[in-house]
């Protein structure tokens, strides 16, 4: 019996009913079979030895697809496994996922501590077991008998997952002497790794719960080239000297203190000028697109988070709410500025003609993230969305959105961010439960987001299964200069948060109507836009942006007066920057500018001083000659538009 296979560019062959994937890529090209890692089938990803029973559409994976290395790395977190449990036998093993770069394994190792110390032998070990080229074998198995499998190895942990699946739905993963409770796919065998490296150990409680046990979680990644490493690793050192933490400490934009709370960003002068700056910035973008500014508090009733149901989802991973003296009155740290914004649109009656209703707040939120998950600014228990909120007619829904987009794109490309994709965030169709709204409105949602990025031409991906709880969304994926992705503005259609709240309008027939509801941040989180943008731009931000623009750098304390002079004409043609009058060489004060990543030195001694102008240098570049203060005041401005 023949099937109809159709691949990615629309091309139909028949083939034997139950051919693998990897055959139908030999059955192309034997150089195609050799690098095919898995398949896409029917949009699910699959092992490339598992039959095709049916008209399928297929995509054969690679390490050039996301999916590809994706699998790549799942499969290289079961290899570490089996390396680990070769070298400490009765380890047990939690869960191992890929990542967006490599894969880690919780693991336990009972009294044994492992270290980076440890890194070298296990990257041997790993490297010994790749080269046998072992095939990784999927077999189902019954409930009973995976149970009795860990219970015989004393894996509590393989045991508890276990409680969680049904009969029909386990399967097993064996590579070598290595067997794992694992959905797959996998790559066909060991042998297509050929390069590994442990990056870092840390601790991991068992399935986040602070509660539990903690576990040791390995870092790690694998290429199918060794040169691949070797590039990965030099980009792994850039990364180092970009991380926004040690930027941020050094430009003295933020800090933390453990006596404030851990997760808790403190904004220092320089952190906040350049923050009110990029607030600025959008505030006068929506001013000028028919927003309006409002305030909400940091706290609200717990009953408001009930009627939007941010309490039933997000109520595990919020603060603990806020009791009062009077019986039964809690408040909770707000967790989404939304429900508050569905309170000021219903606050009084509301009539089509004042649709769309465009209302804005640099609004902050609470989530109570686990202590082992917070990472500088990306990662925080506190945060500021640049939120808004726009309400409007069915029929207005697309016009909004293109809106919303056309800011959105704009803000990313103003920061520098030219490389980026939207990835549009549906419903999983198999899991409606972790959502709310009827389906009719989740397709009319999903349908309005797919049919606006269509309109613009704008690049996307989709990945069901990550919309928001209320709604589906757009999520801006920007590449940085490392070539890193990061998730930044995002764009969510609502059509359930109006009902929640049973929002309405009088519409031109006189009859009331439903209004539906658009949210977007274009930098999404406050914090983390500029954690990631400290990052691209190594900390030498855009001119318009960055904290100090210039910095003047008398010769002696004699040319003080004159710098000071400088100063103020700089000051008082809106440029920013300051004076180092400490006692220090010429040489040291150049050498700290440099580090402090500040655009532009301004050299004033006697020379200058008689002439009336500075002597310009620029961060990165050397000297670029003397110049006369109007001159170099025009210049800036033109450079900053």
């Amino acid at each position: 019996m023949k099937i109809k296979i159709t691949f990615p560019d629309g091309r139909v062959a028949e083939y034997d009913k139950g051919i693998t994937s990897m055959q139908i890529a030999s059955s192309i090209s034997e150089g195609l079979a050799r690098n095919v890692l898995g398949a896409k089938v029917n949009g699910n990803v699959v092992d490339a030895s598992r039959p095709i029973q049916e008209d399928s559409t297929l995509q054969l994976l690679t390490w050039n697809d996301k999916e590809g290395k994706s699998t790549f790395w799942h499969s290289s977190a079961h290899l570490m496994a089996e390396a680990l449990e070769a070298l400490h036998p009765g380890t047990k093993f939690g869960i191992g996922p890929a990542i967006e770069n490599g894969f880690y394994y919780d693991i336990d190792t009972g009294d044994k501590i492992l270290s980076a110390n440890d890194f070298q032998k296990i990257e041997q070990k790993i490297i010994e077991l790749a080269r046998q080229s072992n095939e990784y074998k999927r077999t189902e198995v019954s409930k009973a008998d995976a149970i009795k499998y860990f219970t015989e190895k004393n894996d509590e942990y393989k045991i508890e997952l276990l409680q969680d699946l049904q009969d029909g739905q386990i399967t097993f993963y064996n590579q070598g002497n290595f067997t794992d409770l694992c959905r797959g796919p996998h790559i066909p065998n060991t042998g297509f790794i050929k390069a590994v490296k442990l990056l870092n150990v840390a601790g991991a409680y068992w399935r986040g719960d602070e509660s539990r046990k903690q576990m040791t979680r390995i870092y790690a990644i694998t290429f199918p080239k060794a040169k691949e490493l070797e590039e990965y690793l030099v980009l792994l050192e850039e990364a180092k000297k970009r991380d926004h933490r040690k930027l941020g400490q050094e430009l003295e934009l933020f800090m933390f203190s453990e006596k404030v709370g851990a997760g808790l960003p403190i904004w220092l002068p320089k952190g906040t000028a350049l923050r009110q700056r990029l607030e600025d910035f959008l505030k006068a973008e929506q001013i000028a697109r028919g927003y309006t500014p409002v305030i909400t508090p940091h706290i609200g009733h717990k009953n408001l988070y009930v009627t939007s149901g941010h309490w039933e989802k997000y109520g595990a991973d919020s603060f603990q709410s806020i009791k009062t003296p009077r019986e039964g009155e809690e408040f909770m740290l707000k967790p989404m500025n939304c429900p508050h914004h569905c309170e000021i649109f219903g606050h009084k009656p509301r009539s089509y003609k004042e649709l769309p209703l465009r209302i804005a707040e640099f609004g902050t939120v609470y989530r109570y993230e686990q202590s082992g998950e917070l990472h500088g600014l990306t990662r925080v228990r506190c945060f500021t969305q640049d939120d808004a909120h726009l309400f409007c007619t069915p029929d207005q829904v697309k016009a909004e959105f293109l809106g919303v987009l056309d800011l959105t794109m704009h803000v990313i490309k103003k920061l520098g961010f030219e490389n980026f994709t939207a990835q549009i965030s549906l419903r999983d169709p198999e899991n409606k439960s972790k959502y709310i709204g009827s389906d009719e409105n989740w397709e009319k949602a999903e349908r309005a987001i797919i049919e606006a990025t269509e309109e613009v031409g704008l690049a996307t991906t989709t990945e069901l299964g990550e919309a928001a709880f209320y709604g589906p969304k757009l999520d801006f994926m920007v590449k940085d200069a490392l070539g890193r992705s990061w998730q930044l503005g995002t764009i969510q259609v609502d059509y359930n948060l109006p009902e929640r709240f049973e929002l309405e309008y009088i519409g031109s027939d006189n009859q009331k109507h439903r209004p539906v509801m658009i949210h977007r941040a274009p930098f999404g989180s406050m914090e983390r836009f500029i954690g990631v943008l400290t990052e691209h731009c190594a900390g030498k931000f855009p001119l318009w942006l960055t904290p100090e623009q210039f910095a003047i750098l008398p010769l002696s304390d004699k040319y003080l007066d004159y710098a000071n002079e400088v100063s103020k004409k700089l000051h008082s043609a809106g440029l920013r920057g300051s004076i180092d009058s400490r006692v220090e060489s010429i040489g040291k004060k150049i050498r700290d500018t440099e580090l402090k990543k500040i655009p532009y030195m301004l050299i004033v001694g006697e020379k200058e001083a008689a002439e009336g102008n500075i002597s310009v240098r620029r961060q990165g570049s050397g000297d670029q000659g003397a110049e006369s203060i109007e001159d170099f005041i025009k210049d800036l401005k033109e450079q900053i538009g």
